[in-house]
């Protein structure tokens, strides 16, 4: 069983609805295109796909889709939107499960590597992707870079959202390289607001790269977002292509 922590029901139910924003043409058409133009002629796997947020239009696009989700009620959700011919999907481990065939492009995005807590299981999605990709295909990963550089010292806490019915931060553990993300949602007017936690371990681009080589895959790419903005010092997270040799 992965570390990953387990997505209920009850946050399955209102992901939709609490990342809109993400799903808007704005955001989501960028993403859409770089996916599609490494994808090609082939076939696409993404790894946690979660409610489909990105795995359903692009296999709207003419992309044929595969997914694997450890979360049943997450792809329980998705199933709502497409049948299991339209875009089948793997209920498991994305370090670990298997889906018949091989794939021109494999992808994990919004910063889901990160749900594995160890880096052994890291390196494990590595190879499992690998394992999917025919020669020549690839891997993609949208990652945050971890904003240490924003923690003076003595400080374990940075915030990455302070809006009016939002509050985020991330508490550091810089021994063991992970963080938890704090979440107070107010969901109503009476003042009343949820709190959640997720827990997460960062890598750097430099540690993902090894990680790619570890499974036979070499870097092809690095850029700041979707767009293809060039990934810098100051870049806030990158996306990353990595190749399986032909």
């Amino acid at each position: 069983m992965t570390s990953s922590e387990l997505w209920t029901q009850e946050t399955a139910e209102r992901y939709d609805a609490e990342e809109t924003e993400l799903s808007s043409a704005a955001v989501l058409g960028p993403t859409l295109d770089f996916l599609a133009e490494l994808a090609g002629d082939g076939r696409a796997l993404e790894f946690a796909i979660g409610t489909g947020r990105v795995g359903v239009p692009l296999r709207e696009r003419g992309v044929p889709v595969a997914g694997i989700e450890l979360s049943e009620p997450m792809a329980a959700v998705l199933r709502r939107k497409a049948d299991e011919e339209t875009l089948p999907v793997t209920i498991g481990d994305m370090a670990a499960a298997v889906v018949p065939g091989t794939f021109s492009l494999v992808y994990l995005v919004y910063n889901t590597i990160s749900n594995l807590l160890t880096q052994d299981e890291q390196v494990e999605c590595f190879r499992n992707a690998a394992r999917h990709l025919s020669p020549g295909g690839r891997f993609v990963i949208e990652l945050c870079v971890p904003p240490l550089r924003f923690l003076p010292p003595g400080q374990v806490a940075v915030p990455f959202d302070v809006s009016e019915r939002h509050l985020g931060f991330d508490t550091f553990d810089l021994v063991e390289q992970t963080l938890v993300s704090h979440h107070f949602t107010r969901d109503g007017d009476d003042g009343r607001y949820r709190r959640e936690n997720f827990r997460q371990r960062y890598a750097w681009p430099a540690e993902l790269d090894l990680m790619a080589k570890l499974a036979g895959l070499e870097l092809e790419r690095r850029v700041a977002d979707w767009d293809g903005t060039p990934f810098t010092q100051d870049s806030a997270k990158h996306i990353s292509v990595w190749r399986k040799p032909v």
